[in-house]
């Protein structure tokens, strides 16, 4: 299949330094949005083309700059246009953490211990100049669930319990996560690059950060929607965390269930949606391994109302089977 590349791309990789540069599609996402490797020579950078309106590079580009500039490993912005949604990156290569771990599993609880680690670091800063990871947010991505999965099983269920069960749950949990830690949203093992040594991470896609709890990429990286993390390595990459925690243990792990449950239902929904609206059915093979840790994560005491929801609304049969068989 032919490429299209984006308009004007000749004259933006010119006025960036790359002229007459080797052009190389990478695989997509789950976005619109598409990345090529730049070559030149023996140099490499990587392109971003998130086209407007469907996609705007100006968050992504004041997240790379604060992390940069505190420290953090984000690609470093070699030239921007973001009205045409074209940023030229520094390219970490092409050892991801997934890919690594598919090569070497031995090195697993090495590789994830270097990964919470980051996250201490990037936690152990003051929150960035991003917007609060609110109950407002919170609800909206909790209702995906509502939105997609439910009418593609064909349920009726209550809709306004679902949202008043969030709020009691999310409540006490609210207060904890001030004054709040940079939240990257997306932190987990295919956006997280190796750089030259085992414990060094390079950052992708944080272009929604929030300020919000420090659970919550914690949870994104142990509860891995593409890939599975065993209850053991999450336990241990837990008490890692917790190891120098200054705060309470019992409510941080709350908390942890807390948004497991949000985020997992949170990602069924969008991986229902990917197939239903934008017609990408390889997402449905991934819903099992998230919704069993769902359920995990609503055994918990502070899950006690979206629990009862659940016994309520979704039928058991559905549940023993982890949201069900999927013909796309």
């Amino acid at each position: 299949m032919e490429v299209i590349l984006p308009e004007g791309l000749e004259g933006f990789l010119a006025a960036a330094g790359w002229p007459h540069a080797e052009i190389e599609p990478l695989p997509g996402d789950a976005s619109f949005r598409r990345y090529f490797r730049i070559r030149s020579g023996d140099d490499t950078a990587m392109l971003m083309d998130a086209p407007p309106p469907n996609e705007d590079p100006g968050p992504f580009l004041r997240a790379a700059y604060w992390l940069d500039e505190n420290g953090m490993r984000a690609p470093r912005i070699l030239h921007a246009q973001a009205e045409r949604g074209l940023v030229l990156l520094e390219d970490f290569g092409e050892t991801r953490m997934r890919d690594y771990l598919d090569d070497w599993p031995d090195d697993e609880e090495e590789i994830y211990a270097g990964a919470v680690d980051a996250l201490k670091a990037l936690h152990r800063l003051p929150p960035g100049p991003f917007l609060d990871y609110g109950l407002q947010e919170y609800q909206r991505e909790a209702q995906l669930f509502i939105d997609w999965f439910v009418p593609a099983r064909n349920l009726y269920v209550d809709g306004r319990g679902w949202t008043a069960a969030w709020q009691e749950a999310l409540s006490p949990l609210l207060p904890r996560q001030r004054p709040g830690v940079t939240v990257l949203r997306d932190y987990h093992a295919e956006n997280i690059m190796l750089l030259g040594s085992l414990d060094k991470q390079g950052l992708l896609d944080f272009q929604d950060a929030l300020v919000g709890h420090p659970a919550y990429d914690l949870v994104s990286l142990l509860q891995d929607a593409r890939r599975d993390v065993s209850e053991e390595i999450e336990a241990k990459m837990l008490d890692r965390y917790l190891s120098d925690f200054s705060g309470n243990g019992d409510d941080f792990l709350a908390d942890y269930a807390l948004l497991g449950a949000q985020r997992n239902a949170k990602i069924v929904g969008i991986f229902v949606r990917l197939w239903k609206r934008d017609g990408k059915p390889r997402y449905l093979s991934m819903i099992a391994r998230v919704w069993e840790a769902m359920e995990r994560d609503l055994r918990h005491p502070a899950l006690a109302h979206v629990a009862r929801w659940f016994e309520a609304n979704i039928p058991a049969e559905i549940r023993a089977s982890f949201g069900g068989e999927w013909q796309a």
